[in-house]
């Protein structure tokens, strides 16, 4: 279960305890060895007045701890970043024809002008990569075989939702955590009275995603606890890595997934003295992410193809791969946990009033966001399937089931967030971690 929540204040008392202990063990010497002056005197011939003129030694005091995030992280990040500036993600030069980019003072001037208007200001997106940062270094520690999968998905979420501090549609979690296990590859959290644990021998994909103000920062890694899917995790992750690095302004969309497909591929995993190929997943891709809309519209796919759409200045991209040991191709299969309100939902005429009601509370707490059942349970929402089924057959509502690879195969994700500054691109999620 989710460890209690730490108030600040409760922070501040438990330094003060510790700086108290600090002291007490501190030898202090006896009263008439404080004063080196008096002792140097003494030895000089027991004259007291020998040792004016010599400073006093005055006892060390204990450093004060500087307070820092609590453990599990629930402190919101403005108390750390008061001035709104949050720390900025990797960046990296543009490449061949965009190099010019780097130094010109017309791009530095747009981008000034960004950085001043709240709409495309970068402070936004720099908070919820931040939160997302944090959240998932202490995942990365605190998940174990045994645990339950809501208790996990309950754990980051709390944690997201703490850091970014969380208010209405203006912050919080971005789309619902998934964590999806094995041959399936996205699409799964769990709903209210889910009894999966997590074994010792599954493949966790965790994608996690924050908004602050709509901006999303939506990234993603696999978790393994035995070493037998290693290389498949490596070149999932090196597949990333070769999207995040040759993606830029100009760029074409098909060309950039012929540079995943070739990373990716160049990869096998043994298993049980079988080799298998690691495989792009071609019906899965990364995607462009405007405000409120975690897919805008673009597709970045695993496969080589003849897309000739070219990514663009200012856009947001998730690059988002996948690998799998098995046919390299998903169908929804499973329970479904995931909708999202269509951002060119129909007007139609609502027969069930359930289904109306319904529609006021997504439209107030989730807009255009991904939502999970958990969360419609979270704002009070009951008996809510017939009116949900019901807003996805009328169109206003699509539902994202569980994407899985053939059963026994094995999939892995990794995922950034990049922005296409006018100097550089920022990959807003990079950390530590990857």
């Amino acid at each position: 279960m989710p460890a209690a929540k730490k108030t600040e204040g409760q922070e501040n008392l438990k330094e003060a305890q510790q700086a108290k202990a600090v002291e007490e063990v501190i030898e202090t010497p006896p009263a008439d060895d404080v004063e080196d002056g008096e002792d140097d005197a003494e030895d000089a011939g027991g004259d007291p007045n020998a040792g004016e003129g010599k400073k006093k030694k005055k006892k060390k005091k204990p450093k004060k701890k500087k307070s820092g995030q609590s453990d599990p992280p629930r402190i919101g990040l403005s108390k750390f970043f008061p001035d709104g500036n949050y720390p900025v993600g990797e960046e990296q030069e543009y490449a061949d024809d965009n190099r010019w980019r780097t130094t010109s003072e017309e791009k530095r001037y747009e981008e000034k002008l960004a950085l001043e208007d709240p709409e495309t200001t970068y402070a936004n997106i720099r908070k919820a990569a931040e939160a997302h940062r944090v959240v998932r270094q202490h995942v990365q520690k605190w998940i174990k075989p045994g645990m339950a999968m809501t208790d996990i998905a309950n754990m980051i979420e709390d944690g997201t939702r703490a850091l970014a501090e969380e208010n209405g549609l203006e912050a919080g979690v971005g789309f619902p955590t998934g964590l999806s296990l094995n041959h399936c590859a996205a699409h799964y959290t769990p709903n209210a009275g889910d009894t999966i644990v997590l074994k010792k021998e599954d493949v966790l994909k965790i994608d996690i995603g924050v908004q602050v103000n709509g901006r999303i920062c939506d990234s993603a890694f696999t978790l393994n606890f035995e070493p037998t899917y290693d290389r498949l995790i490596e070149a999932v992750k090196a597949a990333t890595e070769t999207g995040v690095k040759e993606a830029g302004i100009d760029v074409r969309l098909g060309e950039l997934a012929g540079y995943i497909q070739e990373t990716m591929e160049s990869y096998e995993v043994e298993v049980g003295g079988k080799v298998f190929p690691v495989k792009p997943i071609e019906n899965l891709s990364g995607h462009s992410i405007n405000r409120y809309q975690i897919h805008g519209g673009k597709s970045v796919c695993l496969v080589k193809n003849d897309d000739e759409t070219k990514m663009e200045e200012g856009e947001y991209f998730a690059i988002e791969t996948f690998g799998s040991t098995g046919r390299g191709r998903i169908i929804e299969s499973g329970e479904c946990s995931h909708y999202a309100k269509r951002v060119d939902a129909p007007h139609v005429p609502l027969r069930l009033t359930s289904a109306k009601s319904l529609l006021k509370s997504i439209n107030k707490n989730f807009g255009t966001l991904p939502f999970c059942r958990r969360y419609l349970d979270r704002v009070g929402e009951s008996k809510y399937l017939l009116a949900l089924n019901h807003l996805v057959q009328q169109g206003i509502v699509q539902d994202y089931p569980p994407l899985c690879d053939e059963p026994g195969s094995m999939t892995a994700q990794f995922e950034h967030t990049i922005l296409l500054r006018p100097t550089c691109k920022e990959v807003v999620s990079r950390g530590v971690d990857y």
